[in-house]
């Protein structure tokens, strides 16, 4: 996919989109036929707004002799494939099993067994899938930080940008980070859907124990869509600061 072609908001996203087919609602509600200006004035509060309004207003300061944009963009461009192999690379392995075995209490009886897939629960799916969701937070936020410096290496509208975008990833990114908690929630009624529709198979077709976790590839194949779709969604604000560099660099070339 091209990069003009990304749509921003995250109601328009790959994952509303799978989720929806998945048999969820709108991740977002009503708020999906907001428009983004609409969201924002509620989302944000007025200390927020005099931050934004601040950043907004910054008149630029003369370039002096700050470094170009070149070798930032290459070390941008080498950051951020790096962190998107290591995010993506484990959810195509296995993404259940990133948080591992749950942890018995101290002192506590070891279990008799581990947990039989087949029984239907959902429980290590949803620690892998949180797992990677921390993953994507501890790397993808320094990532975008790194970014806004070398923006604010580079020139004084691109610091600009750089300051609004803090901002913005402070109040957009909590409401974000909300909407985002929802999803292995929507991820197990999907699990349950299949798991049910697999047991009535089974009592209705004795032929349908030939392949007897063949739904549970179906659920795990739907969680790695999902997950890197939502991969997708947190990269996409470093990948629109990345572009702001590019073309900068561009400018200069003209």
């Amino acid at each position: 996919m091209e990069r003009g072609s990304r749509r921003t908001l995250f109601t328009g996203s790959a994952l509303a989109g799978l989720l929806a087919r998945l048999g969820g609602v709108d991740i977002d509600g009503a708020e999906s036929k907001q428009v983004l200006s609409e969201r924002l004035s509620r989302w944000l509060d007025w200390t927020d707004a005099i931050s934004l309004a601040a950043a907004l207003d910054a008149r630029a300061a003369p370039a002096g002799d700050r470094p170009g944009a070149s070798s930032a963009v290459h070390d941008a461009e080498r950051d951020l494939t790096h962190v998107r192999t290591a995010l993506a690379k484990p959810i195509g392995e296995s993404p259940e099993s990133a948080a591992g075995p749950a942890r018995p209490a101290p002192h506590a009886p070891a279990p008799a067994a581990p947990i039989d897939p087949e029984a239907g629960v959902f429980g290590p799916w949803r620690r892998g899938y949180v797992a990677r969701q921390q993953a994507m937070e501890a790397s993808i936020g320094p990532l975008r930080g790194r970014l806004r410096a070398r923006l604010a290496a580079a020139s004084s509208p691109l610091a600009r940008l750089a300051a609004v975008d803090a901002v913005m990833e402070r109040v957009v990114g909590a409401r974000e980070r909300a909407l985002l908690a929802a999803v292995p929630q929507r991820l197990e009624r999907h699990f349950e859907r299949l798991h049910e529709a697999h047991r009535e198979a089974l009592a209705g077709s004795p032929q349908a124990h030939g392949a007897p976790d063949a739904w549970l590839a179906v659920f795990r194949s739907d969680m790695q869509a999902v997950l890197l779709a939502e991969l997708d969604i947190r990269l996409q604000p470093v990948e629109g600061l990345l572009e702001a560099l590019r073309r900068s660099q561009a400018g200069c070339h003209e």
